[in-house]
């Protein structure tokens, strides 16, 4: 079964200034006849033609609506969708036609919180702002019931779809340089942004932006993951403090050697690494022990 998408399709009004001045005097003009033929200044025949322009002086100014800039006004002729005119300040169409008056304005979006699960099932809190507007009025207003309403579901609907597709941030489980909800704002931002564009199509509305405006996990588990963050930086600090440790005791060695200030064994050196690597490596600070004999005794 085919189905027919309904769009846009241009009508150009008239100027409502001209239209509306020559309904105003053609009301005069039969206002004028019909005093004039009942004080005998006419014949009866002109009353009736008075009568006739008053009538379509007023059915001309039926036709008059105004709007403002980025408003546009869809006629409909008994439920027969005729066009949509963009034109600005007065305008005129045929009376009969129905005007319904719909902004084509950037709209803003602001998602309330939302708990999802990410790509490994945990549970985090997301919030997006999404800027749109209204692209094809036709298809606004005959092919979804609410297209306001429609947004605001599909939106939360692409919000929870990109949830589960990313981690919220790095781990040992992802494959190196994967984005991640934390480590990808822009990225994210991009691709919700075209994932709503897709699923706004059916309605004649397009996205000009979209951000995620909160990101954190849900605070069952808020605690235990600042732990696991807290530890991943302590590693990562331990790992840098050792390296730099490792390299410093390296060149004390050198500088040993080469000054030819002590020679030292290979037991010796061992002691003097493990002394120096104890020093540098502690986060408490030293306490010096004072050796009176030598190593062997």
């Amino acid at each position: 079964m085919s189905t027919h998408t309904r769009h846009e399709i241009p009508h150009s009004s008239l100027n409502g200034y001209a239209t509306g001045i020559g309904g105003l005097l053609a009301v005069l003009a039969g206002a004028w006849l019909v005093h004039a033929s009942m004080v005998g200044a006419a014949s009866g025949g002109a009353a009736l033609g008075g009568i006739a322009l008053v009538v379509a002086g007023l059915f001309v100014c039926m036709g008059l609506y105004m709007l403002q800039p980025n408003e546009t006004a869809v006629l409909t002729l008994f439920g027969r969708y005729v066009g949509t005119d963009r034109g600005e300040g007065l305008r005129w169409a045929f009376p009969l036609y129905r005007k319904r008056k719909l902004t084509v304005r950037a709209r803003n979006l602001n998602m309330s919180i939302l708990k999802v699960n990410d790509k490994r099932g945990n549970p985090v809190e997301l919030a997006a702002a999404v800027v749109w507007r209204v692209r094809d009025t036709a298809q606004a207003l005959f092919e979804v019931d609410d297209f306001e309403r429609y947004v605001s579901v599909q939106a939360e609907a692409a919000l929870r779809h990109l949830a589960v597709q990313y981690a919220y941030d790095e781990g040992e489980d992802l494959a190196p340089g994967e984005m991640t909800l934390r480590g990808g704002a822009a990225e994210v931002g991009h691709a919700l942004s075209a994932e709503l564009t897709a699923r706004f199509e059916a309605a004649g509305v397009e996205t000009l932006d979209a951000k995620l405006t909160h990101l954190a996990y849900a605070p069952e588990i808020a605690q235990v993951m600042l732990r696991r963050q807290q530890a991943q930086a302590i590693i990562s600090a331990r790992a840098r403090i050792v390296h730099g440790a490792v390299s410093m005791v390296e060149d004390a060695l050198n500088a040993l050697a080469e000054r030819e200030i002590v020679e030292l064994d290979a037991e010796r050196k061992a002691s003097m690494v493990s002394n120096l690597l104890v020093v540098l490596c502690s986060d408490r600070d030293a306490q010096p022990i004072i050796n009176a004999g030598t190593l062997y005794n």
